[in-house]
């Protein structure tokens, strides 16, 4: 391995190592994700599911995806 490249693995893995001790001496107590963080997850993705779902079912929008019957060929010209 280039010597370059062992000095960056060598500092990668000192700051790792520097947060993990970092983190086992602080006291964790819960924040606002913690406490929240999924209920705001899931609230969200009810959100967007029951807007697109009534845009999707009730707002009339015509989507035309299918070309079926819109295409036509053109005359071949000789």
């Amino acid at each position: 391995m280039l010597p370059v490249a062992k000095a960056v693995l060598n500092l990668t893995a000192r700051g790792v190592q520097r947060t993990a001790v970092r983190q086992a001496h602080r006291k964790h107590e819960p924040d606002f994700h913690d406490k929240y963080g999924n209920l705001v997850l899931l609230g969200g993705a009810a959100a967007f599911t029951t807007v697109w779902g009534y845009v999707l079912t009730q707002a009339g929008i015509e989507w035309g995806l299918s070309p079926v019957g819109k295409v036509t060929p053109k005359e071949w010209r000789e």
